[in-house]
């Protein structure tokens, strides 16, 4: 089905497509008979399909290498076979970079097992990347497949055109138990041959929006994995990801890991990407043990979250499971004459419904299995009934598993006025920030309702010194299906976070259960002492300060030096909780504290560096942090949980104040305790990172916990490289010694004979006189109206005088437009009329925003002979015909456009209705 895959400009090169299956032993038996070879022992044989280097040269090199590495590891290779394929059906862009495609026999003599046998191809392929990584044609060698049991043919291929593409996939001799095709839609890489899916063990439809934090996490757990299976030899399995490959790549090389260390396909999947097994009814009254799987497993292995269909298979047995949201379509058929199918369209193979005995959808989190060599399918709780009954995972969970009991907040302040001002301004605190985010929060248990955009200077920019997070920019899911409701899709998002030692993911035991549960990442002072009380988690405590007494330079980036070894230290001495904190009962002038995200950020980097990370959590005890963008900027780069301490005492001194502190509900005036502040204050901060996580298309806090989802502007690479490994910082920015001044302006307002008994208002959020500067400030809309309500060029040019003159804002007023050519003639310019003819809108679907601006727009564009896109789903119709004065169906609905001429139409000239929609529409129309 073409419209499931991307195409490239030459409208020939698809963003890739590719067929998994069973090894076409009889094709193999007859080239090999031809060759004069002896026909292959089909279970000491494995089989690659190869891409090698373009160049002749190189690739008898790679070829060279790739048989170095089978001999030294005792494999006999048999012979290299050239893949018959026809070049005239690729297109022109994957014709330029197109690899010599082979397939290598070898024979596997010194195993018996077939698992073995896996194993030892899967090493051999590892062993060959290693060897191979150094070579200038290393990036064009790649294995799209290495096995006994299965083959992959794929390629930049479109739907149509593998079949004519591979020779091999019309000759009548390939024959196999199963095939799963999938043609993918490039989203966040380049197309690339080696790009195109299935991968090795999986076929994958969406996206995963965690990759970042995924990466890391497996990159950690590198030092910690072993199992007796790989013999002592887990060394040469490393690296466990690929920064430089596709999502679906990455989370194909963690199943392919699982798999190979004696994982059945369906367990793998189940750990990579669980189901929403929270008060799941099936679930929690028929099959609690599938529960007790996930709740195990919740504390090992982050989930692989965003948008999937996974179809996958190791040759015995092949499957389909869906993400945990149901964000990608997957239907199933049996039939009467042995067939299973799974596609993601009803219509995709042609089918006699006459033979249809069993038919279905894939719910959200649900899968179907198929054993090859039994012929048995089992659906969802079936598959995952058999999986968690293996173990007593039950037992190990009631034995080792332990959760932080609800504790009562501090009910009266514990500094006095003078106190708490001196720590609000130590640590950045402004007057905007106490009155119009936390009192707000803590007064209506809700984030702060501003206007849409920040037209404030980036910090970087900026005159006024700001804290560290603001230097980072969330990122938002670039392809979601679409974007998470966190109140209507409550049940399939958590909060949930365990602390304690992560073990050995191979290992399956009571021991890696031992951790306690926290229902949030936000902890009150209390929650915090309990956990600092548990005998189990040894807890280190890590202050957070750097020393100027000898100078400023060098004197942050000393700091963190001596924390990370510090921690380091604590964890290789059992300490599975460090807490990083910034609390003193007493400020010292000359002892600022160390921003709270950089300490975060440099410890949890030092650790996965070290190979330490597993076997602790990172908590932050901080007087640093009030904002939900700041609990995600910890949490995203490591923290585990956070303890606002500062935030909350700021809560607890507003109860006492003399402001207004009843809210109106029912008609009655309930007054805020000082608990209650408190609990609005986390409610709050709870749901401003849900609504975080869901713009990124997460569904789990767990697997937003490290995975780095932002943009930096404004740090240097030092600081980057220390704290913040693998964000992107384009444009540079502040060093570390940068940085620890800024950190120290906001330090020495505290001590300031000079500073007002008051917190200072930057002006941040509201502009002010002598505050931040906003682009769309007071004077620049004065200006503005005054020109409109003139007509007056006089008053336009001050008001452009005023533009030009104003600060430095965003990134694109530091960019002057420079050219030495002689100015082109204003009558050799294309006149704006025939310009927008080439205009085209965004594909906004129908639902996205209004039908009024839908069809307003879409007015628009026809008018001046651009283009508007339906987005998915098509239109009305009735958007088919030129409007009149007055138009059935369109009176009601269109009044407030006007200027409405007889001759508009509403059509959209793109339109990407494609067939489920189509469907969808059919029904609602008809």
């Amino acid at each position: 089905m073409e419209h499931r895959g991307g195409c490239g400009s030459d409208n020939d090169s698809g963003d890739g497509a590719g067929l998994m299956s069973g090894i076409p032993w009889d094709l193999f038996d007859d080239w090999a008979s031809k060759e004069g070879l002896a026909p292959f022992e089909r279970t000491h044989t494995g089989v690659g399909m190869v891409f090698l280097p373009q160049n002749e040269n190189s690739m008898a090199e790679a070829k060279a290498a790739v048989e170095k590495v089978f001999t030294d590891e005792g494999l006999e290779v048999l012979g290299w076979r050239p893949v018959p394929f026809n070049l005239s059906v690729v297109g022109p862009n994957a014709k330029e970079t197109m690899p010599n495609i082979l397939q290598i026999f070898v024979r596997i003599a010194k195993e018996d097992d077939a698992d073995d046998i896996e194993r030892e191809l899967y090493i051999c392929r590892k062993l060959i990347e290693r060897a191979t990584k150094s070579a200038s044609w290393a990036d064009e060698l790649y294995f799209c497949s290495l096995s006994s049991r299965t083959i992959i043919y794929k390629g930049m291929l479109r739907s149509e055109v593998l079949g004519q593409f591979y020779l091999d996939l019309k000759n009548e001799l390939y024959k196999s138990p199963f095939a799963i095709y999938h043609r993918r839609f490039s989203t966040n890489t380049s197309p690339r041959w080696p790009l195109a899916q299935p991968m090795r063990l999986l076929g994958h439809n969406g996206e995963i929006n965690t990759i970042q934090g995924n990466l890391n996490w497996m990159r950690s757990r590198e030092a910690t994995i072993q199992s007796p299976v790989w013999r002592g030899r887990e060394n040469e399995l490393r690296p466990f990801g690929d920064p430089k490959a596709s999502d679906s790549a990455n989370l194909d090389s963690a199943a392919e890991l699982l798999l190979r260390s004696g994982r059945s396909p369906a367990e793998a999947m189940m750990m990579l990407v669980p189901e929403a097994y929270k008060n799941h009814p099936t679930l929690s009254v028929k099959y609690p043990e599938v529960i007790d799987f996930y709740e195990y497993y919740k504390g090992q292995m982050e989930a692989w979250d965003g948008p999937a269909l996974l179809l996958f298979s190791d040759g015995r047995t092949v499957g389909a499971c869906l993400d945990r949201n149901g964000l990608r379509p997957a239907r199933y058929w049996k039939t009467s004459d042995g067939f299973v199918y799974v596609a993601s369209e009803v219509g995709v193979i042609p089918m006699d419904e006459s033979k249809v005995v069993m038919k279905g959808r894939l719910g959200p989190g649900m899968m179907i299995t198929v054993d090859l060599e039994t012929g048995q399918v089992l659906e969802n709780t079936e598959v995952k009934k058999n999986v968690a009954s293996a173990k007593p995972y039950g037992t190990w969970l009631q034995e080792s598993t332990r959760s932080i009991k609800p504790v009562n907040f501090q009910s009266s302040p514990v500094m006095d006025n003078e106190t708490i001002l001196r720590h609000q301004q130590a640590f950045g605190y402004s007057s905007e920030d106490v009155q119009m985010v936390i009192e707000t929060m803590a007064s209506q248990g809700k984030e702060p309702t501003f206007c849409m955009g920040d037209d404030i200077p980036l910090a970087v920019l900026s005159q006024k010194p700001h804290m560290l997070f603001d230097y980072f920019k969330q990122r938002f899911a670039q392809v979601t299906n679409p974007a998470i409701d966190p109140l209507r899709e409550g049940l399939v998002m958590s909060l949930e976070v365990n602390i304690g030692k992560r073990g050995n993911i191979l290992e399956v035991g009571p021991e890696n259960a031992d951790q306690v549960t926290l229902s949030s990442p936000v902890l009150n002072e209390g929650e915090l002492e309990s956990l600092l009380k548990d005998p189990k988690l040894k807890p280190k405590v890590l202050s957070t300060y750097f020393n100027i007494r000898k100078g400023l330079d060098g004197s942050l980036e000393n700091a963190i030096k001596a924390l990370c070894e510090e921690a380091d230290a604590a964890v290789r001495s059992g300490s599975q909780l460090l807490v990083l904190s910034d609390r003193s009962e007493a400020l010292e002038p000359t002892r600022p504290a160390v921003p709270i995200l950089l300490a975060v950020g440099a410890i949890h980097q030092h650790l996965i560096q070290n190979g330490l990370r597993m076997s602790a959590s990172i908590v932050a005890d901080t007087a640093q942090c009030f904002s939900t963008h700041q609990f995600a900027c910890l949490i995203g780069y490591g923290a585990s949980a956070i303890c606002p301490y500062l935030a909350l005492e700021t809560c607890r001194q507003w109860r006492l104040s003399n402001k207004t502190v009843n809210l109106m509900r029912n008609g009655k005036m309930p007054t805020v305790t000082i608990e209650q502040a408190q609990r609005n204050f986390i409610k709050a901060v709870k749901s401003g990172l849900l609504k975080i996580l869901s713009k990124m298309g997460i569904s789990l806090l767990s697997s937003y916990c490290g995975a780095q989802i932002f943009e930096i502007y404004g740090l240097g690479q030092e600081v980057v490289d220390l704290a913040f490994c693998g964000s992107v910082s384009k444009i540079g920015g502040l060093t570390l010694n940068e940085l620890g001044r800024e950190t120290l302006s906001f330090w020495v307002r505290a001590f300031s004979e000079d500073t007002a008994k008051r917190l200072e208002n930057f002006g941040f959020i509201q502009s002010r006189p002598g505050g931040e500067f906003h682009a769309n400030n007071p004077e620049m809309s004065k200006l503005l109206h005054k020109a409109i309500r003139e007509k007056s060029d006089n008053a336009y040019t001050i008001y452009q005088q005023h533009l030009a003159s104003r600060p430095v804002n965003v990134l694109r007023d530091l960019v002057e437009l420079k050219s030495e050519r002689t100015p082109i003639p204003i009558g050799k310019v294309e006149p704006a009329t025939s310009i927008v003819e080439r205009f085209c809108t965004g594909g906004m679907s129908l639902g996205a925003i209004s039908r009024e601006t839908h069809e307003a727009i879409a007015i628009a564009m026809n008018r001046i002979g651009g283009k508007s896109n339906s987005g998915e789903g098509g239109e009305d119709p009735i958007r088919w015909s030129p409007l009149t004065d007055v138009v059935d169906g369109y009176s009601a609905t269109l009044p407030h456009l006007k200027g409405l001429q007889n001759g508009d139409t509403a059509t959209s000239a793109i339109n990407t209705g494609c067939i489920w929609t189509f469907w969808c529409y059919t029904n609602i129309f008809s």
